[in-house]
């Protein structure tokens, strides 16, 4: 990871909320919550997670690039599905301890593993009482 971008280091509430350092906090495990949209629409893509190297690595190559909990591995978007994620912006939010990542989709336009343009495919009701609850799906798989 020598030749990518490293990240600041900041104390200072003040210099982390207001000052113009991008200082990501990563948790405990070295990892930052990472929220996908499509830079064109605005509609919720994913959420994954990064650590350290998958966030210098997008930054770098401008492609989106993750870390996999489940597999505890590097995850280049895309890299086998052809779903590339190319990355317009990255935002930080007040506290630098989230990304938003606002991409546009290549491939067949979807980033979704099962399939789906997005991974919030499904819909929870809401105001029900009564047995359990059931979700719908709202979209059809590419």
């Amino acid at each position: 990871m020598s030749d990518l971008p490293s990240f600041s280091k900041t104390s200072s509430k003040d210099e982390l909320e207001n000052g113009t350092l991008f200082a990501p906090k990563f948790d405990a495990d070295g990892l930052i919550p990472a929220v996908t949209t499509d830079a064109t629409s605005g509609e919720l893509l994913m959420h994954a997670w990064m650590n350290e190297e998958a966030l210098a690595r997008t930054i770098e190559s401008g492609e989106a690039w993750y870390w996999s909990r489940s597999r505890n591995e590097l995850w280049h978007k895309g890299a086998t599905s052809g779903q590339i994620q190319t990355v317009i912006e990255i935002r930080t939010d007040c506290d630098q301890d989230t990304v938003w990542l606002k991409v546009e989709p290549q491939g067949n336009g979807g980033c979704c593993h099962v399939g789906y343009r997005s991974c919030f495919y499904r819909v929870s009701p809401v105001g029900q009482s009564g047995g359990p609850a059931q979700l719908i799906t709202d979209q059809e798989k590419l």
